[in-house]
């Protein structure tokens, strides 16, 4: 019988979840086109013969989620243990190896997916089997829900199944992506749990002008020109500084550990009106961190896409571009909408189009929970020299759609840092992505510790 005796690692299950994210890696799920069910039925496939009841709930033709469930008597909150099965295109050229072969090498498990996070989907099936094989008597219900579509924003994954499905997804509480990453400081790891992220407004701007011909630009209203003070005008905009609590919790952990850091954020949380200046010189020395924090402090608005001109002596009468604005808690995409129209009320408001592609609000959850404590006990019992803090995540993800539920929902997925942190930041949707052998056995022993102790 394997059971999580204190902070006993689970070194017994290596094969087998190495294996389990190796086989779901050689499964592409690129979105687009996302072709999920493919991983949804080998999860259910291998679920299946240890005696779960699994439902592959398909979206659309090849978008597959599947859901199954471990009944508790009811005396203790559900959980919802959430991952999902799309991955972000992969270009070979770019790779030293098959993104999708799963190669297991040098320690590692190599392949699109291996971070993000087909490796927290292998960890929760994981965590499910070990709490049936040994026979956990549960009085909460855990859930499993590996979905579709989160990097298209899930509205064909988790999204869909809120809508369509609620009582087969709706939890008290929700583990999923986005925290758990070790932060190493000044020799001890600080690992994070993800308790709030940025909402998400993408816009379309659309200018409009008078077509001309290219020898006489004067005699033309150029709408690459309009287009280029819309896009100067919004890159360059430094929202208003706001410390939401999770970041100012955050930085509050960040200025006690990080000797280096700590008296510029310590002065940040005292003068939060200077935090430009603070980490415009923090950013000598770090400035990966200080832009990170940076995006965790204020609205931002990025253009990503621009498009215009139909040939090369035509003044072009239309020209468009795509703007991903981030919001921090507090705040609306109706809020942002309205700023970014107020920006550019004097570039000829008129002739300015808006079309919004998606929007979505920004969620936060308190971390005075019995399950964000046992999360930081549990974490210290294995690394009993680690802090623990909450973080902002400035992406998105599905746990957005379960915080509207009513959900408290925490980014865990815990990971020691056996690479330079910079180079783990990097792989995430980059080159030559991948894992450690290690962190599979160290996130699945942690996680399922937490999960058999919460609902038992």
């Amino acid at each position: 019988m394997v059971r999580c005796v204190g902070a006993r690692l689970l070194k017994e299950i290596e094969g087998e979840v190495t294996a389990l994210l190796s086989d779901l890696i050689k499964i592409d799920t690129t979105n687009p086109p996302g072709n999920e069910t493919k991983a949804a039925r080998y999860l259910a496939e291998t679920l299946e013969k240890e005696g779960f009841k699994c439902e592959v709930l398909e979206s659309a033709a090849g978008r597959g989620n599947i859901i199954t469930r471990l009944k508790g008597t009811g005396e203790k909150p559900s959980l919802l243990l959430l991952s999902h099965l799309d991955v972000v295109a992969a270009n070979p050229k770019e790779w030293s190896v098959n993104p999708f072969s799963g190669l297991v090498k040098d320690g590692f498990v190599w392949g699109r997916g291996a971070m993000d996070m087909k490796s927290m989907t292998a960890m929760e099936v994981m965590v499910m089997k070990l709490l049936k094989r040994n026979g956990v008597k549960l009085k909460g219900d855990v859930i499993l829900a590996a979905t579709a579509d989160e990097e298209k924003g899930g509205e064909y994954g988790a999204g869909w199944l809120v809508r369509n499905y609620p009582d087969k997804v709706r939890a008290d509480y929700v583990i999923n992506e986005g925290g758990g990453q070790a932060v190493p400081v000044n020799g001890k790891n600080v690992f994070t749990i993800q308790t709030a992220e940025k909402g998400i407004l993408w816009l379309k701007v659309k200018a409009k002008g008078r077509p001309g011909h290219g020898s006489v630009p004067g005699a033309a209203d150029n709408a690459i020109l309009r287009m280029n003070r819309v896009v100067d005008r919004l890159g360059n905009y430094r929202a208003e500084i706001m410390l939401t609590p999770t970041v100012r919790q955050f930085l509050t952990v960040m200025a006690e550990e990080n000797k280096q850091a700590g008296d510029p954020l310590k002065r940040l949380l005292q003068n939060p009106a200077e935090s430009d200046e603070i980490l415009d010189m923090l950013a000598q020395k770090d400035r990966a961190m200080a832009e990170e924090l940076r995006a965790m402090l204020r609205m931002t608005i990025a253009p990503t896409i621009i498009r215009g001109g139909v040939k090369e002596n035509i003044i072009p009468s239309e020209c468009e571009a795509v703007f991903d604005c981030r919001i921090l808690p507090g705040q609306t995409t109706t809020e942002a909408l309205n700023r970014i129209k107020e920006l550019l009320r004097d570039i000829c408001l008129e002739k300015l189009k808006f079309e919004i592609i998606q929007a979505n609000e920004p969620s936060e959850s308190p971390i005075d929970t019995p399950l964000y404590r046992l999360m930081v006990e549990t974490l210290k019992e294995f690394d009993p020299n680690c802090a623990v803090s909450p973080i902002l995540l400035t992406g998105g993800t599905d746990s957005r759609f379960f915080r509207k539920m009513g959900a408290v929902c925490y980014g865990f997925q815990p990971a020691l840092s056996d690479l330079p942190y910079g180079e783990i930041l990097k792989m995430v949707h980059g080159v030559d992505e991948r894992i450690s052998i290690k962190n599979l056995v160290f996130g699945t022993s942690v996680l399922y510790h937490v999960v058999e102790k919460f609902v038992t």
